[in-house]
């Protein structure tokens, strides 16, 4: 399972992401290679147009970023991602999987292709992280 010993323990980990869990976003599945983050669309999603919400669509792939680069031992931080914003939404719900294009010893970049439930190319993320090393359980804290 990578980094975490099961899917359970890197939901607990991440659930301390309020501003995505409490978004309805939730981690899905996760290993040294890969991780896939979704969310059920509602009302809290929609933009002025009845559209998704861009920033709810960024949120969702910083979330599979996040969840793939980050464990209890090491702290990756984003240092720049870009996102092409693809299609309108069609489904009712967006999956998002990170996959790294690099992990080298001190950075990487992951690519997180975010789809809806009809197979919709939505959205292409491509983010390149810092990794600040064992130092997350002091910066998880506020040390």
């Amino acid at each position: 399972m990578g980094r975490f010993s099961t899917l359970e323990e890197a939901r607990e980990y991440f659930s301390c992401d309020k501003f995505a869990t409490e978004n309805g976003m939730t981690l899905d599945e996760i290993d040294e290679a890969h991780a896939v983050t979704s969310m059920t669309l509602g009302e809290r999603h929609k933009n002025a147009f009845g559209g998704v919400m861009g920033g709810a669509i960024f949120t969702l792939a910083d979330f599979a970023f996040a969840a793939l680069t980050n464990d209890r031992e090491r702290l990756t931080v984003a240092q720049q991602v870009s996102v092409n914003y693809l299609s309108q939404a069609k489904g009712g719900r967006l999956m998002a999987t990170a996959r790294y294009r690099k992990d080298g010893r001190s950075s990487c970049v992951v690519n997180v292709d975010v789809v809806d439930d009809t197979g919709r190319e939505v959205a292409q993320f491509v983010g390149t992280g810092f990794k600040l090393g064992r130092q997350a359980d002091s910066l998880r804290r506020g040390a």
